[in-house]
């Protein structure tokens, strides 16, 4: 396998805005950390940030750094909130201001519920992208039945949703290429699973006591092929054909750094083939949405 472009990476930027992830430890990105991050980023290749309004002071973050740095500036994905059912073109207008830019890669609906509630509103979103505000509109999804739903809508450009070692091509390979063959822009996330991979197996933490088996494997994997589990997760993802682009979130420059060392790594076929029949038997636990 070749190797990868940076420009396949998304660098998402909640933990810029708020505390988040199950493996932080050092809580919200100093403001310093978070332009070293994003000054990292695009010196590298990156060229798109994946933000929302939900995300704290993200949005804020974003545009100190644009006016600090007007020769770096972000392609930007944000998502609305989940509630939304008026006021979609000033938010957008506000989104804009917020991050310095003139217009938005991509508008995403936070959810499955908020897109179908929202559904009458397209007018509204199709308008932006005739004026240039907006690129692609998006849904970010957490079941392949809501891929599904999604898969007749043809205003609908992007579709985001979880992939991983556990969250993997048993779980996800078919409605992927279904979502390509309509032409659908792939996007993941949770390619770490909120950090639920670092975690030693013998923590107390309720998700890993009730994954234990899978994430066994996963270190057997890691052991066996003598490579690091961040570079088997990346990877995993990022040399899948059916996905465009990766999103991943980082704590600091350095585990940034450590991520771009990994997109030189190539994944044997049959290691792949391994993490492919891992089959996690509840599924819901692969959604951090329902971790309490």
């Amino acid at each position: 396998m070749s190797e990868i472009s940076p420009e396949k990476l998304i660098l998402g930027t909640v933990q810029m805005g708020l505390d988040y992830g199950i493996n932080n430890s050092s809580g919200k990105v100093s403001l310093g950390e978070s332009f070293k991050i994003l000054e990292c980023a695009f010196d590298s290749g990156i060229r798109i940030l994946d933000s929302a309004e939900a995300y704290g002071d993200a949005h804020q973050v974003i545009g100190a750094f644009h006016k600090a740095h007007p020769d770096k500036i972000f392609e930007i994905i944000t998502k609305l909130p989940h509630q939304v059912d008026a006021g979609i073109y000033d938010k957008v207008l506000r989104y804009l201001n917020e991050l310095e830019v003139s217009e938005l890669k991509a508008l995403l609906f936070h959810s499955f519920e908020s897109y179908r509630k929202n559904i009458t509103n397209f007018d509204v979103l199709l308008e932006l992208k005739a004026q240039n505000k907006i690129d692609y509109i998006g849904v970010s999804v957490y079941t392949n039945s809501e891929i599904e739903t999604i898969l007749a809508d043809e205003n609908v450009d992007i579709i985001q949703l979880p992939f991983n070692l556990l969250d993997n091509s048993m779980l996800r390979g078919q409605v992927l290429k279904r979502a390509k063959d309509k032409g659908k822009i792939i996007h993941t996330r949770s390619a770490f699973l909120q950090g639920l991979f670092f975690k030693s197996l013998d923590s107390d933490n309720f998700i890993t006591k009730q994954l234990n088996t899978e994430l066994t494997q996963l270190n057997l994997i890691v052991t066996n092929s003598n490579i690091s589990m961040s570079h088997l997760a990346l990877n995993y993802c990022l040399h899948q054909e059916t996905i465009d682009n990766v999103l991943i979130g980082v704590d600091s420059e350095q585990q940034l750094k450590e991520n771009l060392d990994a997109l030189s790594y190539s994944i044997d076929s049959e290691i792949l083939h391994e993490i492919d029949s891992i089959k996690a038997n509840n599924p819901k636990l692969l959604n951090p949405s329902l971790w309490t």
